[in-house]
């Protein structure tokens, strides 16, 4: 071969790979098999310690209540307002003006003590003009029955007839009648007189002013510009709870039952009551029978119309009327360590291991005598692994 010819021997195509005679070499498949379990093994292992570093354990939480023994004991609950069993809307007798007004709003009456008083300038009129008639007739008395004395004598000795002897006892009777009309007719304005002044009918306390000096009231009010009561007024003594009982449970209370009433206005206090009366009648729309607590202590804080609470209590646990409220939990929250009991109190986001004094059991509570306070949350049925720092996560 000449030296300017070209060498085509490298433009040959080799056979050695890629041709079908010669496939390209692969990798075998239990190698990749092998790769990817290991791939897999290694990330389920980093998600297993991830969620045992970073996982929160799912609990329960309470709150501490603050409630009375009598709640554990209570055979039934039920709500109702505080009335007063001696309440007047205290009216005039008779129509007129208001001119005075001697008592507001809370001030204390007694009985027969004047609460308001009306014009009375026409009434004290009446009265002197029919006192002044009394007295005339009176007056008139007097020669009347001498005249009929001496008549009597005359008549004894035929010295008059007897037609002089009736007219002078005539004249007398008459006059007898008429003082007697003018009497009746003074102790009438006397009466009209005392109209005018409005009197409290009993000893009690001035809940309502309802009306102003200027105003005009009268027995029945004619007008919008009349009114009825001047003042409503209640004998604080006699406050009692009216608690409305379902049909279904009215078969649970007897009379002089004994309860534990609380009032909205002050949930910490606790009064004692005993049932006094259940009206032997039902509320068809309400399908409740009313049912009256009497209070065996009260005290100022109670007034009329506040929303009260009543917790019957079986005759066969008076002994757990306690009018002081204590501290009280689940007892599903208290758990043993190292023989200590304890609870584990909430601080978010962690708990907080908590010694505890128990005292008596109230049911499914325990009364705590020391180491919660009634802001404080606590865990309900704390696992075995659960430790004073866990992070936890509240159950939703």
């Amino acid at each position: 071969m000449s030296e300017n010819q070209p060498d085509l021997s490298k433009l040959k195509i080799s056979r050695q790979q890629g041709s079908p005679e010669h496939p390209p070499t692969r990798p075998h498949l239990s190698y990749i098999l092998y790769i990817a379990g290991a791939i897999f093994l290694g990330v389920g292992i980093y998600f297993t310690i991830a969620n045992l570093v970073t996982s929160d354990e799912i609990v329960e939480v309470s709150s501490v209540s603050l409630i009375s023994p009598a709640q554990a004991s209570s055979l039934l609950t039920s709500s109702g307002y505080v009335v007063a069993q001696r309440k007047a809307a205290v009216a005039s007798k008779a129509t007129g003006r208001l001119v005075s007004l001697n008592f507001k709003e809370g001030d204390h009456v007694k009985k027969g003590e004047i609460i308001a008083r009306i014009e009375s300038a026409d009434m004290e009129a009446t009265l002197s003009q029919v006192k002044a008639d009394y007295l005339a007739a009176k007056a008139e008395k007097v020669d009347a029955e001498q005249t009929y004395e001496r008549a009597k004598k005359m008549i004894e000795r035929q010295l008059i007839s007897q037609a002089e002897f009736d007219a002078a006892k005539a004249r007398f009777d008459r006059v007898v009648a008429t003082i007697a009309s003018r009497e009746a007719s003074v102790r009438a304005a006397e009466v009209q007189l005392e109209n005018t002044l409005i009197r409290a009918p009993f000893d009690g306390t001035i809940l309502t002013k309802n009306a102003d000096i200027g105003e005009v009231v009268a027995p029945f009010a004619a007008g919008a510009s009349s009114r009825v009561a001047v003042v409503t007024m209640a004998d604080m003594s006699s406050l009692e709870v009216e608690a409305d009982v379902s049909e279904s449970n009215i078969e649970r209370i007897s009379t002089d039952q004994p309860c534990e009433i609380s009032l909205d206005a002050y949930p910490d206090k606790r009064y004692r009551g005993v049932v006094d009366k259940i009206v032997p009648t039902a509320d068809r729309a309400k399908a409740t029978v009313l049912t009256k607590i009497r209070f065996l202590e009260i005290d100022k804080r109670v007034l009329p119309e506040m929303s009260a609470k009543v917790r019957f209590i079986s005759k066969q646990s008076t002994d757990s009327i306690d009018v002081k409220p204590i501290i009280a939990i689940d007892s599903s929250a208290i758990t043993k360590r190292k023989n200590e009991l304890v609870v584990f109190t909430l601080k978010e986001p962690i708990v907080i291991e908590t010694p505890i004094t128990i005292g008596r059991s109230l049911g499914r509570l325990v009364e705590i005598k020391s180491g919660l306070s009634t802001s404080d949350r606590i865990v309900l049925k704390p696992s075995k692994t659960l430790q004073s720092g866990s992070s936890v996560k509240l159950k939703q």
